[in-house]
């Protein structure tokens, strides 16, 4: 995503959706576990008090121990060892710490084990089809049964031994008939021997009443809460979990992009402070890294403008003593002519070197307001044909010694459509520049000719001349340039014409070349650019 706001969107959505599956999964093996934990609480102190019954108790004992309680409790009861059992390890180790096992079968069955003996590897098992109804029954029945072996006054305190020892999940009390919480309808149904169900006040809760036969008892079991399997606890807990994985998300996205930020910041203070060689990692396609990218295109182009700034700074310095040396001069020699024509003499030559000075004025304002920036550009149907004859009529009576000529011109449009779109008045100065060049160092022909195809047009203009070395090839359109050759500051110029040839092409989108001419055998000169500008290139 190249956009920071659908990445930080994108991010919160991702982190909404990840954490809604996490808190989803999160409280599903949540409630499992405590789903277990909740039955085998619940099963925990009856199994418990049935498994150490049986312990004591002979093989005969048993068999019969168990066939009342199953028909007590109606659910199936079954000794069995632990490979029968087909126990894990994990499942053994837990039995043989005291702890009563429940393994789910069904949405409401489970299979309850509990450990007998452990010398016999014997453990008692029980299907239970409604955990809370039949286990509540059968705690009633053994209850009593374990309790009319003591004095009416010791049984509440007996009762109380028995829930710690065997560890019932839930709360047990012996209270009076009349003190029971229940109507009368619910006290004459206890009184009759009938086992009561009633739900608590809230709703949430039921509690089971039994009378104790030959005793003022009423054995009360609960309240028995139902499992929320949306506890409120969990859900804050799970809302601040989820809460702290999105701050976290949205940090690291918005972190990453402070960092890039602050390494922009400080690369602009370096470079604010004269260090021009900065540069920032362009990472990624977002808007900071385009921005990035920028950044560094900026910093390159302040570079370079200062780099030129200075070389034209010294370049024009140097350039500029020659005509003022000779203004001097002939200003001596003024004073000194003897006679009106020296006079004349010595003020003509002083009107050629203004002239340099007002030519060089006006090559380095040319170069620099091209240099600086993109400058208007008018883009119109320029006739190649009629350019190239205005530029040969214009220079040719300057060098009569030097023949400028057309060369080969080619069209693959129509023989007579070579029309390219260019601004006018550039695109003029560009060739002039090309074509004077040439004539100052041809020996005695300059060629000039075209290719206009149908998406690019080139213009060659080629010399008899030395030539230039192809090791200056790529430094020939520095400004200022003087090749240790015959092309010398003595062939005229003042080294800004090839640069701004370069430039003015460049704001066409093309490029200025320079290669060993085939016909003439001397330097080539070619400008290339899309020959409709508002075709994309």
């Amino acid at each position: 995503m190249n956009s920071i706001f659908l990445r930080i969107y994108g991010g919160m959505c991702a982190a909404l959706i990840l954490v809604a599956l996490l808190g989803a999964l999160a409280l599903h093996l949540l409630n499992d576990v405590r789903s277990g934990q909740y039955r085998e609480r619940l099963a925990h102190g009856t199994f418990a008090l049935m498994g150490d019954n049986l312990q004591p108790m002979s093989a005969i004992e048993r068999l019969r121990a168990l066939a009342v309680w199953e028909r007590l409790l109606g659910i199936p009861l079954e000794l069995r060892t632990f490979t029968q059992a087909q126990l894990d390890l994990g499942q053994r180790n837990r039995l043989q710490r005291g702890q009563v096992l429940v393994e789910q079968t069904g949405p409401h069955a489970a299979r309850v084990l509990r450990l007998v003996s452990e010398q016999e590897q014997l453990v008692l098992t029980g299907e239970v089809q409604q955990i809370s109804e039949q286990l509540a029954r059968a705690t009633i029945y053994l209850l009593a049964d374990e309790l009319v072996r003591f004095p009416v006054a010791e049984q509440p305190q007996r009762l109380a031994d028995i829930k710690e020892a065997k560890g019932f999940g839930f709360e047990m009390h012996l209270v009076a008939l009349d003190q029971a919480d229940m109507d009368d309808d619910q006290r004459r149904r206890v009184a009759e021997g009938d086992t009561v169900m009633a739900l608590g006040k809230g709703g949430d809760s039921i509690r089971v009443f039994a009378g104790m036969v030959g005793t003022p008892w009423v054995l009360e079991i609960g309240p028995l809460y139902q499992m929320n399997p949306y506890p409120a606890q969990w859900l804050i807990l799970i809302t601040l979990i989820g809460l702290t994985l999105i701050g976290l998300i949205v940090y690291l996205l918005v972190r990453q992009l402070e960092r890039r930020l602050k390494g922009l910041e400080a690369a602009a203070t370096r470079i604010a402070k004269g260090n021009l060689e900065v540069r920032v990692p362009a990472r990624g396609a977002d808007s900071v890294g385009r921005l990035a990218a920028a950044f560094n295109g900026m910093a390159e182009h302040l570079q370079q403008l200062l780099a030129i700034q200075r070389e034209l700074v010294r370049a024009v310095s140097h350039e500029l003593r020659t005509p003022v040396a000779r203004l001097r001069f002939g200003l001596e020699m003024i004073g000194d002519a003897a006679t009106p024509e020296a006079r004349r003499k010595y003020l003509e030559g002083m009107d050629g070197d203004i002239q340099d000075l007002d030519g060089l004025v006006d090559e380095m304002l040319t170069y620099a307001r091209l240099e600086q920036g993109a400058p208007e550009l008018n883009f119109q149907r320029v006739d190649l044909d009629a350019l190239l004859d205005q530029v040969i009529g214009e220079l040719s009576p300057l060098r009569p010694q030097v023949a400028v000529t057309r060369g080969i011109c080619l069209s693959s449009t129509h023989w007579d459509d070579a029309w390219v779109d260019a601004e006018p008045r550039y695109l003029h100065r560009a060739l002039q520049n090309l074509v004077s060049n040439a004539m100052r160092h041809a020996k005695g022909q300059v060629l000039i000719s075209y290719q206009v195809g149908q998406v690019r047009c080139r213009i060659d203009v080629e010399d008899d001349g030395p030539g230039v070395p192809e090791s200056a090839w790529e430094r020939i359109f520095t400004p200022f340039l003087r090749l240790d050759d015959s092309r010398t500051r003595a062939s005229g110029g003042h080294g800004l014409g090839l640069s701004i040839v370069r430039r003015i092409i460049y704001w066409h989108g093309g490029r200025a070349l320079i290669s060993k001419s085939n016909n003439l055998g001397g330097a080539c000169f070619s400008l290339s650019w899309p020959r409709d500008q508002e075709k994309p290139q």
